[in-house]
């Protein structure tokens, strides 16, 4: 019995690959909201304590990350009302795009700013990111419900 060396190509490129291809990916954009939100959300919990922002996290801006463009007193606060905001849209499904464009823009300053040795997990994050603004949020999301909404044929 001869074995073809072909037939595993074969199975994958013209079953396999065509099957996978037809599958959505609303659980996939859903596990990537869950997971980009809860990186930026808990690292804006480390920001805060009951009555604001930290003092450290005024110390690490001033002095850690030096952002060469804004105060960083201004910084503090941006960063952290974005980290929050962005990352409920992410969960949410709200204006998820927007989130994603936002998120992406900060870790573009993360990685040229402030860590340029983290690329690994900024360029994870950024394809996370544009995967998101590329296709969107979902069935799973508001944005989805939305959309269904504003295209019913009682609101036209």
């Amino acid at each position: 019995m001869k074995l073809d060396w072909r037939q595993p190509l074969h199975g994958y490129y013209l079953k396999l690959a065509p099957w996978l291809d037809r599958l959505p990916l609303d659980a996939v954009l859903l596990l990537i909201r869950l997971v980009l939100g809860s990186v930026f959300f808990r690292s804006a919990l480390t920001k805060v304590d009951g009555s604001g922002i930290t003092q450290s996290t005024f110390f690490l801006f001033e002095n850690e990350y030096a952002l060469p463009l804004i105060p960083a007193a201004l910084a503090a606060y941006l960063a952290t009302i974005a980290e929050f905001s962005l990352s409920l849209a992410l969960w949410a499904g709200l204006a998820a795009r927007l989130a994603a464009v936002g998120l992406l823009g900060m870790t573009l300053v993360i990685q040229v700013l402030v860590y340029p040795g983290a690329w690994v997990t900024h360029g994870l994050w950024a394809a996370s990111l544009l995967t998101l603004v590329l296709r969107g949020a979902g069935l799973i999301s508001l944005d989805a419900l939305i959309h269904a909404w504003l295209s019913s044929p009682a609101r036209r």
